[in-house]
Formats: C-alpha cells, structure tokens, sequence
C-alpha cells in the first residue's frame, strides 16, 4: 500500500478509535491492528500529528501509580471522519469505474 495513503488511513483509524471512547496508546494499538498493522513507533508521530491539527486532545489520569496519556477526539477529528467518508464516497465511485472498466475489457 501507499505509504500515504496508509498514513492517511492510520490517522482515521486511531481518531474511529478515539470518537468510541478516550483511549490511551497502546490500548489504541490493539483496537487498531485487526484492521491494520501499527507500531508504537507509527503511532507516536500520528498522535502528535492529530494534536497538533486540533484533532484530539491530551489529558493525563493516574494508573497504577503511574501517570498515563490519553487522547480524546475533538469536534475537528470528528469533522476530519465525516470528511474522511464524503472523500472515500467519491474513491470508491473511480474504483468501481477503474474495475468495471477492466471486467469489461477483459471480457472483449
């Protein structure tokens, strides 16, 4: 795949995660590796990435004596999904031409 655009289909993935219930990173890792494979090394920069463009917020709880990072969705990580869907709406409508066209073609 695409390294950009399987940036840009991590993003949306953590932020789905994030508009269920606040998380934490490696909670966030497991919820997101059955649809595709992240890091913690991969994570790190996306979350810094969404905080950075209002996304998600931080906020810090107490955990087994520990201080532990959480990540909330924001109003715009919530507009950058809706956003998301319209957009991938509009790919999947080129996909189905691009396969159509093929089936087509390979059938002359």
């Amino acid at each position: 795949m695409d390294a950009q655009l399987k940036r840009g289909l991590l993003e949306i993935c953590v932020l789905m995660v994030l508009y269920r219930e606040d998380s934490y990173g490696y909670q966030i890792i497991k919820d997101v590796n059955p649809v595709i494979n992240i890091s913690e090394s991969t994570l790190c920069p996306i979350l810094k990435r969404l905080e950075a463009s209002d996304c998600l917020r931080v906020y810090t709880v107490e955990h087994n004596s520990r201080l532990r990072k959480y990540y909330q969705i924001t109003k715009a990580g919530r507009k950058k999904i809706a956003d998301f869907r319209e957009e991938w709406q509009e790919a999947m409508r080129v996909y189905t031409f691009i396969s159509e066209e093929m089936e087509r073609l390979n059938h002359e």
